[in-house]
């Protein structure tokens, strides 16, 4: 996914919290950063195996929250 997909998905996050976010994920091996060397730049961020094994995790967050909604 591209940066500029991800804001528009995350509507209330300013472009300074998203680029730190990422930072942070890549920091940790959730996610991987691929830079293609375009003209202009394009950059795609995509979900490492390790990224991978919390989905299930967060659902069961999700799901919880949902449930437990007042």
């Amino acid at each position: 996914m591209r940066f500029n997909q991800m804001r528009r998905y995350l509507k209330h996050a300013t472009d300074k919290t998203l680029s730190r976010m990422l930072k942070e994920l890549e920091a940790d091996n959730l996610v991987a950063r691929t830079a293609h060397p375009e003209v202009p730049p394009r950059v795609g961020y995509t979900l490492t195996e390790r990224g991978r094994s919390l989905v299930a995790v967060l659902d069961k967050l999700c799901d919880w929250g949902i449930e437990n909604r007042r």
